[in-house]
C-alpha cells in the first residue's frame, strides 16, 4: 500500500523536494552557527 503510494511521481517529487529543502536547511544553519569571522583564516597574513 506505502509503496504504491510513494511511487507516484508527484508524491514522490514532493518528497524529494522536502528532503533536499532540509538538507539545505541544515548545512545553512551549521554555517550560519559556525559563523563566517569565527576561525582564524589562514591567508590574513599575505
Amino acid at each position: 500500500m506505502f509503496k504504491k503510494f510513494f511511487q507516484q511521481p508527484l508524491i514522490n517529487f514532493i518528497l524529494r523536494t522536502l528532503f533536499y529543502f532540509l538538507v539545505i536547511l541544515t548545512l545553512i544553519y551549521l554555517y550560519s552557527f559556525s559563523g563566517v569571522t569565527g576561525g582564524h583564516f589562514i591567508y590574513n597574513e599575505f
